[in-house]
């Protein structure tokens, strides 16, 4: 691991929030590698589930903020916000939750669900945006070292992924990992 969850989170957001910001006014209608999405869209997605389901499932409100429509930037730091203050106040990082995977904390939670996304739409929106799409390789690797090939089918059941992409056997780390998700490098 690169960090406890608050400083891969931190870390990460941080990365995403540079690339948000780096979007240029009319490139927010691109289209995303993610099928019927735009770049807005991948910010409006982290931006509504994330708070949803981990400040939600513990009784939290939920962060308010511009819609990604007006603003994408001001919509994103506020669900960061509100989630990095999750992660960083040990009572509320170590309260259960109950998960898709089971009963565990709001951390766990999203250690489990939220580093990783944060990861692939990073590079979601570059790609969009035609920004850098080199992603963080500490946590790249981390995320390919745990590949199980038989997550796919799970992955892909679950309506959120597609099936994975071949690659030739040399492809790099951040190739394998984005082609893991149904992405294609």
């Amino acid at each position: 691991m690169t960090g406890t969850t608050a400083q891969r989170w931190r870390t990460l957001s941080d990365q995403l929030s540079a690339r948000i910001e780096a979007v240029p006014a009319d490139a927010w209608d691109n289209p995303s590698p993610c099928e019927g999405w735009v770049a807005r869209d991948v910010v409006r997605h982290l931006a509504d589930w994330m708070p949803a389901l981990y400040l939600g499932s513990i009784g939290l409100p939920l962060p308010g903020g511009p819609s990604a429509d007006i603003d994408p930037a001001g919509t994103w730091a506020a669900a960061d916000k509100a989630i990095q203050g999750v992660l960083d106040d040990p009572e509320l990082s170590q309260r259960m939750t109950d998960s898709p995977a089971g009963q565990m904390t709001v951390e766990q939670l999203i250690e489990f669900t939220g580093l990783m996304d944060l990861l692939i739409h990073a590079w979601d929106l570059a790609r969009a945006t035609g920004q850098d799409e080199t992603l963080d390789p500490d946590e790249v690797h981390v995320f390919a070292a745990g590949i199980q090939p038989e997550m796919s089918e799970v992955m892909v059941a679950s309506g959120h992924y597609k099936p994975s992409v071949h690659l030739p056997a040399d492809a790099d780390e951040q190739s394998r990992l984005l082609a893991f998700t149904g992405r294609q490098p």
